[in-house]
């Protein structure tokens, strides 16, 4: 019998599917902005400072959940509890909604105004990028949100329930607005970046499973994977992103400019270059893999439910 941590799960991943973000009063946004606010305050060039703003915030919001959590006794409420936190921390329809966006432009012909909403998906530098260039960031922000911001949510709502969502969710912020490899960042932002590389770890490589289970080319997404991965720059990021590049046929990677610095990242992949075409066939595998990470979440959860009992 399915259990209200599954069905929570369940109900929060259709309403992403359905909704997208919630329009307004987003906690998400809520919480950067306390984050925010606290680093006015926080905020010292090292490690330690780093280390304490990273637990209040994540210390803090998780505690929250937990004891919430704690509260809820009757399952009706603990469905819908968790079915509101899942909808919440997800991020896999707007995701692909602002992916559809950058590829309606390209096809339209509108280059500049590509250029300006890829900038909602990726933090490189593209005002000189050309179509097939534009394509390739929106494909690997497909690639590794889709891990960040639809699988590791789930793993850890499947794990933890409504506290592991929202551990993971706050952790995932925090990087996003201080795990920058920049002046101001590099040594207060660490602690955020190596605890979103920790929680990301799992859902990454379950990420890469189900893109060369679910993918046109399994065999190529392993070898990518294996061969590729241990290049890129990032733990989790070139696990998922080799797996969709050998999936889909494709050759990611290559250099990215960040402000006033340039990344050579390693090749990922052995197949052709994206062309904006490749945008509607990786949401495609995307969605895929989010369905794929739904289930095992799923899985997981009744499994967990029968061996309490």
């Amino acid at each position: 019998m399915i259990g209200a941590r599954a069905l929570g799960l369940l109900l929060g991943y259709t309403a992403d599917r359905i909704w997208g973000d919630p329009r307004s009063l987003h906690p998400v946004a809520g919480f950067g902005t306390c984050a925010t606010a606290l680093e006015r305050r926080s905020y010292g060039d090292s490690r330690a400072n780093g280390l304490a703003h990273v637990a209040i915030l994540v210390g803090g919001a998780t505690a929250v959940a937990y004891a919430g959590d704690r509260r809820i006794r009757k399952p009706l409420a603990r469905v819908g509890m968790t079915a509101a936190v899942t909808w919440a921390v997800l991020g896999g329809r707007s995701l692909e909604r602002e992916a559809q966006a950058v590829h309606s432009l390209l096809a339209a012909g509108e280059l500049e105004s590509a250029r300006i909403r890829v900038r909602n998906l990726v933090g490189r530098d593209t005002t000189a990028l050309g179509p097939d260039e534009i394509a390739r960031a929106v494909i690997e922000s497909l690639a590794e949100n889709t891990s960040d911001a639809v699988v590791a949510s789930l793993v850890w709502g499947a794990v933890a329930g409504v506290p592991g969502l929202v551990a993971h969710r706050s952790a995932n912020t925090l990087d996003a607005m201080i795990g920058h490899r920049n002046a101001r960042y590099h040594r207060f932002g660490w602690a955020a970046a190596r605890l979103d590389d920790l929680l990301g770890l799992p859902a990454s490589r379950l990420s890469g499973a189900l893109a060369a289970a679910l993918g046109p080319d399994p065999a190529g997404a392993l070898r990518a994977w294996r061969r590729d991965a241990r290049h890129h720059p990032s733990p989790n990021a070139g696990v998922v992103e080799a797996a969709f590049a050998g999936a889909l046929g494709l050759r990611l990677g290559g250099s990215n400019t960040y402000g006033d610095r340039r990344e050579d990242r390693a090749v990922l992949g052995c197949g052709r270059a994206p062309a904006p075409a490749d945008i509607a066939r990786t949401a495609t595998l995307a969605r895929r893999v989010g369905v794929g990470a739904l289930l095992t979440a799923m899985a997981w959860s009744v499994a967990w439910d029968e061996m309490r009992r």
